[in-house]
């Protein structure tokens, strides 16, 4: 579905992204761990077309990004991916149903169509008496529970969430790591996660970890199935959690 080949990302000489090779397979949450300045978020920008690689390509079913002119990419961009960050990003003076029909209005949806399914996202996370609220009026898990209605009001390809839990209580949490969960499985959407969450990752179908711009392993969910019953681990959370530690 989506390829990332041979990604290299430097600001100065400082190089943030060595060598990347990774393929976001359709259907699948993918987590990506590791220590803070290790370049997980820069390569969602890159991957969610925010960023452009210093070389490499990264390819939507074989069509590179690269030969998009700007305006082309923000069109591509606007239809086929949704983002979810950790502090939400609503738009302060627009009502929550505003917020999540913004997509789709720049997409040129008529006013009533994109409201229409603004009001169904939101009641289907159960903000259904939230349509008119301000984002100062929700509490922070509304706010992300509104965030994610927006990533979803185009049916895009791919979300990209970028710790999206990483502010929330434990309930709020769990609340966004169940939603995801059956954004995925019954809806068949498919979620490239950075966290430091091992709750979260252990979600996730594969968990990636990077270190110093590299990935340094890359274990799919029979492979950490596998651990547990050889080490006797206690938990998927607990391998993403010793990851981390080792990371």
């Amino acid at each position: 579905m989506i390829e990332l080949k041979n990604i290299n990302k430097s600001y100065g000489s400082l190089e943030v992204l060595k060598n990347i090779n990774l393929t976001i397979e359709k259907g699948e949450i993918t987590a990506i761990v590791g220590p803070s300045g290790a370049g997980k978020t820069t390569l969602l920008q890159i991957a969610g077309s925010l960023d452009l690689p210093t070389s490499g390509d990264v390819l939507y079913d074989n069509m590179a990004l690269t030969s998009l002119s700007d305006t082309k990419l923000a069109e591509f961009r606007n239809k086929n991916i949704g983002f979810v960050f950790q502090f939400h990003e609503l738009l302060p003076e627009f009502t929550t149903r505003e917020n999540v029909a913004l997509p789709a209005l720049i997409m040129g949806i008529k006013r009533k169509d994109a409201y229409n399914e603004a009001d169904r996202l939101l009641s289907s996370l159960g903000l259904q008496e939230r349509l008119n609220h301000l984002p100062s009026e929700l509490s922070g898990g509304e706010k992300q529970r509104t965030a994610i209605a927006r990533a979803l009001i185009n049916n895009p390809r791919i979300i990209f969430a970028d710790e999206p839990t990483g502010s929330l209580d434990s309930h709020n949490r769990e609340e966004i790591q169940n939603i995801i969960i059956n954004l995925c499985k019954n809806d068949g959407y498919t979620f490239l996660i950075v966290t430091h969450d091992p709750s979260l990752a252990s979600i996730a179908d594969r968990v990636i970890t990077m270190e110093d711009g590299k990935i340094t392993s890359s274990l799919r969910r029979e492979e950490m199935n596998d651990s547990i019953n050889q080490d006797d681990s206690s938990s998927i959370e607990e391998i993403v959690e010793t990851d981390l530690e080792i990371s």
